[in-house]
Protein backbone atom coordinates (compact mmCIF):
# COMPACT_ATOMS: atom_id res chain seq x y z
CA UNK A 1 0.00 0.00 0.00
CA UNK A 2 1.75 3.08 -0.74
CA UNK A 3 1.06 6.54 0.41
CA UNK A 4 -1.50 7.71 -2.51
CA UNK A 5 -3.85 4.31 -1.96
CA UNK A 6 -4.19 5.64 1.77
CA UNK A 7 -4.39 9.38 1.09
CA UNK A 8 -7.33 9.06 -1.20
CA UNK A 9 -9.19 6.79 1.14
CA UNK A 10 -9.17 9.38 3.33
CA UNK A 11 -10.14 11.93 0.74
CA UNK A 12 -13.44 9.75 -0.86
CA UNK A 13 -14.27 8.41 3.25
CA UNK A 14 -13.52 4.61 2.16
CA UNK A 15 -12.81 4.21 5.93
CA UNK A 16 -14.72 1.48 7.58
CA UNK A 17 -11.66 0.94 9.89
CA UNK A 18 -12.58 3.22 11.40
CA UNK A 19 -15.04 2.90 14.43
CA UNK A 20 -17.02 5.10 16.53
CA UNK A 21 -16.35 3.45 20.07
CA UNK A 22 -13.39 2.72 21.60
CA UNK A 23 -11.69 -0.34 20.89
CA UNK A 24 -12.77 -3.44 23.94
CA UNK A 25 -9.42 -4.79 23.89
CA UNK A 26 -7.90 -1.57 24.60
CA UNK A 27 -9.95 -1.03 27.61
CA UNK A 28 -9.92 -4.60 28.92
CA UNK A 29 -6.01 -4.66 28.66
CA UNK A 30 -5.00 -1.00 29.50
CA UNK A 31 -3.83 -1.94 32.78
CA UNK A 32 -1.44 -4.45 31.65
CA UNK A 33 0.78 -1.47 30.02
CA UNK A 34 1.35 -0.46 33.72
CA UNK A 35 1.29 3.38 32.46
CA UNK A 36 1.07 6.18 35.40
CA UNK A 37 -0.44 9.50 34.52
CA UNK A 38 1.48 11.57 32.22
CA UNK A 39 3.03 8.51 30.40
CA UNK A 40 3.48 8.67 26.63
CA UNK A 41 1.60 6.70 24.76
CA UNK A 42 2.86 5.73 20.72
CA UNK A 43 -0.34 5.00 18.29
CA UNK A 44 1.42 4.49 14.95
CA UNK A 45 -0.99 4.95 11.79
CA UNK A 46 -3.89 6.11 14.12
CA UNK A 47 -6.02 7.57 11.51
CA UNK A 48 -9.06 9.95 13.69
CA UNK A 49 -9.22 7.11 16.03
CA UNK A 50 -11.02 7.50 19.50
CA UNK A 51 -9.07 5.02 20.79
CA UNK A 52 -6.43 8.26 20.90
CA UNK A 53 -9.13 10.25 23.11
CA UNK A 54 -9.99 7.52 25.57
CA UNK A 55 -6.17 7.05 26.14
CA UNK A 56 -5.92 10.74 27.06
CA UNK A 57 -8.92 10.88 29.51
CA UNK A 58 -6.89 8.79 31.30
CA UNK A 59 -3.82 10.56 31.80
CA UNK A 60 -1.74 9.26 28.81
CA UNK A 61 -0.11 11.71 26.69
CA UNK A 62 -0.75 10.58 23.22
CA UNK A 63 1.73 11.18 20.43
CA UNK A 64 -0.29 9.05 17.39
CA UNK A 65 1.35 9.30 13.31
CA UNK A 66 -0.71 9.51 10.64
CA UNK A 67 -0.30 10.20 6.54
CA UNK A 68 -3.33 12.02 6.37
CA UNK A 69 -4.08 15.24 7.14
CA UNK A 70 -7.60 15.15 6.95
CA UNK A 71 -7.44 12.25 9.37
CA UNK A 72 -5.55 14.58 11.97
CA UNK A 73 -7.77 17.27 11.52
CA UNK A 74 -10.91 15.28 11.56
CA UNK A 75 -10.39 13.76 14.88
CA UNK A 76 -10.02 17.46 16.48
CA UNK A 77 -12.96 18.85 14.95
CA UNK A 78 -14.98 15.31 15.70
CA UNK A 79 -13.38 15.41 19.33
CA UNK A 80 -14.40 19.23 20.06
CA UNK A 81 -10.88 19.89 20.70
CA UNK A 82 -8.87 22.70 19.52
CA UNK A 83 -5.50 21.90 17.99
CA UNK A 84 -2.38 24.08 17.80
CA UNK A 85 -0.06 23.83 14.42
CA UNK A 86 3.29 24.08 14.01
CA UNK A 87 5.66 22.29 12.36
CA UNK A 88 8.53 20.19 13.24
CA UNK A 89 11.02 18.26 11.00
CA UNK A 90 9.05 16.18 8.25
CA UNK A 91 5.62 16.55 10.33
CA UNK A 92 2.70 18.78 10.48
CA UNK A 93 2.15 18.59 14.44
CA UNK A 94 -1.19 18.98 15.34
CA UNK A 95 -1.82 19.00 18.81
CA UNK A 96 -4.43 19.84 21.83
CA UNK A 97 -6.29 17.53 24.98
CA UNK A 98 -3.73 15.75 25.77
CA UNK A 99 -3.39 14.31 21.99
CA UNK A 100 -0.31 15.70 19.52
CA UNK A 101 -0.87 14.18 16.28
CA UNK A 102 2.08 14.07 13.89
CA UNK A 103 1.21 14.14 10.45
CA UNK A 104 3.17 12.49 7.93
CA UNK A 105 5.22 9.52 7.28
CA UNK A 106 5.30 6.59 9.75
CA UNK A 107 9.31 5.77 8.81
CA UNK A 108 10.40 8.79 8.91
CA UNK A 109 9.84 8.78 12.72
CA UNK A 110 12.87 9.45 14.49
CA UNK A 111 13.88 7.46 18.11
CA UNK A 112 14.75 11.21 19.75
CA UNK A 113 11.17 11.87 18.64
CA UNK A 114 9.84 9.26 20.69
CA UNK A 115 12.77 9.13 23.70
CA UNK A 116 9.96 9.53 26.81
CA UNK A 117 7.38 6.81 25.31
CA UNK A 118 6.04 4.52 28.12
CA UNK A 119 3.79 1.83 25.36
CA UNK A 120 3.09 1.61 22.16
CA UNK A 121 -0.74 1.02 20.87
CA UNK A 122 -1.39 -0.78 17.75
CA UNK A 123 -4.89 -1.24 16.47
CA UNK A 124 -4.64 -1.31 13.29
CA UNK A 125 -1.45 -0.84 11.56
CA UNK A 126 -0.16 -3.83 10.98
CA UNK A 127 -2.58 -4.96 9.53
CA UNK A 128 -2.79 -2.10 6.84
CA UNK A 129 0.26 -3.34 5.45
CA UNK A 130 1.05 -6.45 2.67
CA UNK A 131 3.44 -8.70 3.44
CA UNK A 132 6.79 -7.10 2.02
CA UNK A 133 6.27 -4.31 4.64
CA UNK A 134 5.49 -5.75 7.55
CA UNK A 135 8.66 -6.81 8.96
CA UNK A 136 10.39 -3.31 7.88
CA UNK A 137 7.21 -1.77 10.19
CA UNK A 138 8.21 -3.90 12.95
CA UNK A 139 11.37 -3.31 12.61
CA UNK A 140 11.23 0.39 12.90
CA UNK A 141 8.54 0.15 15.59
CA UNK A 142 11.27 -1.30 17.68
CA UNK A 143 13.49 0.79 16.73
CA UNK A 144 11.69 3.79 18.29
CA UNK A 145 10.94 1.76 21.83
CA UNK A 146 13.16 1.02 24.45
CA UNK A 147 13.98 -2.98 24.92
CA UNK A 148 11.39 -3.05 27.79
CA UNK A 149 8.49 -0.70 26.25
CA UNK A 150 5.32 -2.80 26.00
CA UNK A 151 2.95 -2.51 22.86
CA UNK A 152 -0.52 -3.08 22.95
CA UNK A 153 -1.15 -5.24 19.16
CA UNK A 154 -4.63 -6.12 18.10
CA UNK A 155 -4.21 -8.27 14.41
CA UNK A 156 -7.77 -9.91 12.30
CA UNK A 157 -6.90 -13.36 11.32
CA UNK A 158 -9.03 -14.81 8.37
CA UNK A 159 -8.97 -17.45 5.64
CA UNK A 160 -5.82 -15.88 3.33
CA UNK A 161 -7.65 -16.16 -0.18
CA UNK A 162 -10.69 -14.86 0.87
CA UNK A 163 -9.82 -11.51 0.50
CA UNK A 164 -7.22 -8.91 -0.46
CA UNK A 165 -6.63 -6.68 1.89
CA UNK A 166 -6.16 -4.31 3.68
CA UNK A 167 -6.97 -5.46 6.31
CA UNK A 168 -4.33 -8.34 6.17
CA UNK A 169 -4.81 -11.50 7.97
CA UNK A 170 -1.71 -11.69 10.50
CA UNK A 171 -1.97 -14.45 12.84
CA UNK A 172 0.15 -15.61 15.91
CA UNK A 173 3.07 -17.44 13.78
CA UNK A 174 3.76 -14.30 12.12
CA UNK A 175 3.58 -12.07 14.71
CA UNK A 176 5.85 -14.19 16.58
CA UNK A 177 8.09 -13.99 13.61
CA UNK A 178 8.21 -10.27 13.02
CA UNK A 179 9.19 -9.65 16.80
CA UNK A 180 11.18 -13.02 17.58
CA UNK A 181 14.20 -12.27 20.19
CA UNK A 182 13.05 -8.48 20.64
CA UNK A 183 9.85 -9.02 22.14
CA UNK A 184 7.84 -11.70 24.31
CA UNK A 185 5.12 -12.31 22.66
CA UNK A 186 1.75 -13.13 24.67
CA UNK A 187 -1.65 -14.06 23.31
CA UNK A 188 -3.97 -12.78 25.58
CA UNK A 189 -7.30 -13.19 24.04
CA UNK A 190 -9.14 -13.96 20.37
CA UNK A 191 -12.67 -13.46 19.68
CA UNK A 192 -14.92 -14.22 17.16
CA UNK A 193 -15.56 -10.64 15.18
CA UNK A 194 -17.43 -11.79 11.88
CA UNK A 195 -20.33 -10.75 12.91
CA UNK A 196 -19.25 -7.06 13.89
CA UNK A 197 -16.91 -6.83 10.87
CA UNK A 198 -20.09 -6.51 8.91
CA UNK A 199 -17.83 -4.92 5.50
CA UNK A 200 -15.23 -7.69 5.98
CA UNK A 201 -18.39 -10.38 5.52
CA UNK A 202 -19.94 -8.51 2.68
CA UNK A 203 -16.64 -8.33 1.12
CA UNK A 204 -16.22 -11.91 1.25
CA UNK A 205 -14.82 -13.12 4.69
CA UNK A 206 -16.03 -16.33 5.96
CA UNK A 207 -14.27 -16.32 9.17
CA UNK A 208 -12.40 -14.14 11.22
CA UNK A 209 -10.98 -13.77 14.48
CA UNK A 210 -9.60 -10.39 16.34
CA UNK A 211 -6.48 -11.35 18.20
CA UNK A 212 -4.37 -9.07 21.47
CA UNK A 213 -1.07 -9.62 21.60
CA UNK A 214 1.04 -8.07 24.65
CA UNK A 215 4.68 -7.60 23.45
CA UNK A 216 6.60 -7.35 26.66
CA UNK A 217 10.60 -7.14 27.19
CA UNK A 218 12.11 -9.84 26.28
Amino acid sequence: MDEAFWLKRWQDSAIPFHKAEPNHYLRKYFGRLGLAAGDEVLVPLCGKSVDMRWLARRGCCVTGVELSEIAARDFFEEQGIQAAERREGAFLVLEGGGVTLLCGDFFSLSSARTARVAAAYDRAALIALPAEMRMRYAEHLLSLLAADTPILLLTFEYPAHDIDGPPFSVGEAEVRRLFAGRRRVTRMESLDRLANETNLAERGVTRLEEHAFLLSGS
